[in-house]
């Protein structure tokens, strides 16, 4: 009933609203002039000719302001902070009263942390405002958009009659586009893809905008866990999913000794055969009540409590564990990838420990690509991590450069660090297929590459079209989402045959027709 009640109101408010500021109201313009003139002879009848539609114009003017005070800044103004649990609540409050619908797009830039490392955390925070700007461009005048926390944006859509999956989904493809466009800082361009997360009004019987935030939240921590550039919309089963902030230092301790933290693999393929010519070990952690958590939530912990080590012989362990299973199975996999962080490479007995793993398995040292941060080469003195990367170069391991282009490598210390491969950072593949400069900036990349005798490999591609640009740029191997996502080992040896059988399959050749 009181629903009604509101309803009714804001029916009748909206309809008073559109005759004083309608052309319907010109049409009592003489019955007011002929009053003015009654009442106040020639000088009222002045004053009602000039002052009535003069009083018309302002109250015109005025309305879209009071519009834009009360809902604060709409889609074409700029984004406000933190505001999108207020946005949502009135939205989702006018949407009921005129039996309307509305949803909550929340988006998160998937290379934000790795803005923050090259660039600092203010160009990270500058980079959000200016697509927080772009969105309120993209989306219509009377949708809100606001900055969610330091890197998240959230769009509420304006209530319309209709609103289903699809149309939510369209209208995150739009964002989507939008975000992607190159950034410029400084003599920089830059990419981005975000995630998103939507939550549709349908899934919530009250007028809440917290729990339609949250249920946006949920969807974009699923979203995430997928990968760049994914979409996903709230369901109500995803209440299991917690953030990995929730998790807690026993609960890593226990997850590592119980094997609940294991690497996936992701495929390595060659741009000359198509073959495929490695894997690299990704961690992830398989909880037992909230499913699989990504490394962005739970490496940070693992760093805070001082298990990177830990973690590290395990993905070691399991990775060579992995190799030799594919040797038994007869799959042609050359080498298995292992991140090695700076807590790793500051053992001195790392050397032993590598050997004695490789002996286990029975294993030569060339089958393990030891993969080493940029801004680990770029700022190691002459000290042990030094001395390790140098020693598991001379036992045989290939020494990848993770992230090139990232941390300002020099040529000497390429050099002095006995790198073997370079592993273009995503950030310089995004795009490469459509964006001259990125393909200048690969080219120069390679060119380099090949005059220092190093292999290549770029990371992220996830278009055919980058697999194809790269390919004809003379990068040697691609690896990222377009090729293969990670996945648990037992699905590598359907992956492999599939990919297999696929070069083996002879063109399709079409003739026209008439």
């Amino acid at each position: 009933m009181n629903r009604h009640l509101k309803r009714v109101s804001a029916a009748a408010r909206n309809t008073s609203q559109s005759l004083l500021s309608g052309p319907l109201m010109l049409a009592f313009l003489p019955s007011f002039v002929l009053a003015g003139y009654w009442m106040g002879g020639e000088f009222g009848l002045a004053l009602m000719a000039v002052g009535f539609p003069a009083a018309l114009g302002l109250f015109a003017l005025l309305q879209p302001m009071r519009k834009r005070l009360k809902s604060d800044v709409g889609g074409s103004g700029r984004p406000r902070k933190d505001r999108l649990s207020d946005d949502l609540g009135r939205t989702l409050e006018q949407a009921r009263i005129d039996g309307k619908h509305t949803a909550c797009l929340l988006l998160a830039p998937d290379d934000f942390d790795a803005i923050v490392d090259r660039y600092g955390l203010s160009v990270a925070q500058d980079v959000v405002n200016q697509l927080c700007e772009r969105l309120s461009a993209t989306v219509r005048a009377r949708d809100l958009v606001s900055k969610h926390g330091e890197r998240k944006m959230g769009v509420v859509m304006a209530p319309v009659p209709h609103l289903n999956l699809d149309i939510a989904l369209q209208v995150a493809g739009r964002l989507q586009e939008a975000i992607e466009k190159p950034i410029i800082l400084g003599e920089a361009t830059i990419y981005i893809s975000a995630s998103i997360g939507i939550s549709l009004d349908t899934h919530f019987r009250e007028d809440n905008g917290s729990r339609m935030v949250e249920a946006a939240e949920l969807a974009l921590t699923a979203a995430q866990r997928n990968g760049p550039s994914s979409l996903r919309a709230y369901s109500p089963d995803m209440h299991k999913i917690k953030p990995g902030n929730d998790v807690m230092s026993s609960e890593i301790d226990k997850a590592l000794e119980k094997g609940e933290i294991l690497p996936w693999f992701q495929p390595q393929i060659s741009t000359d055969t198509g073959l495929v010519t490695g894997f690299e070990a990704l961690a992830r952690w398989e909880h037992p009540e909230r499913g699989t958590i990504s490394p962005a939530e739970f490496l940070p912990k693992i760093q805070q409590a001082g298990k990177m080590e830990r973690l590290g012989e395990v993905m070691l362990s399991k990775a060579l564990e992995a190799l030799k299973m594919w040797d038994d199975l007869g799959i042609d996999v050359p080498r298995v990838g292992v991140n090695f962080s700076p807590d790793e490479l500051s053992n001195p007995n790392l050397i032993k420990k590598i050997e004695w793993e490789l002996d286990k398995f029975d294993l030569t040292p060339d089958r393990l690509a030891v993969e080493i941060l940029e801004t680990v080469v770029a700022t190691s003195p002459d000290d042990m991590v030094a001395r390790n990367i140098s020693g598991l170069s001379d036992l045989g391991c290939q020494i990848d450069l993770d992230d090139f282009g990232t941390g300002h490598a020099s040529i000497s210390s390429i050099r002095r660090f006995d790198i073997q491969r370079l592993k273009i950072d995503r950030s310089f593949v995004m795009k490469v297929d459509q964006d001259q400069e990125q393909q200048r900036m690969v080219s120069a990349i390679l060119l380099m590459a090949e005059r220092l005798d190093l292999d290549t490999l770029a990371e992220g591609v996830e278009t055919a079209g980058e697999h194809v640009m790269l390919s004809q740029l003379g990068c040697r191997h691609v690896q990222g989402f377009g090729i293969g996502k990670p996945m648990p080992l037992a699905k590598t040896e359907a992956w492999v045959s599939e990919h297999l059988s696929k070069l083996s399959q002879p063109p399709e050749i079409r003739f026209r027709t008439g």
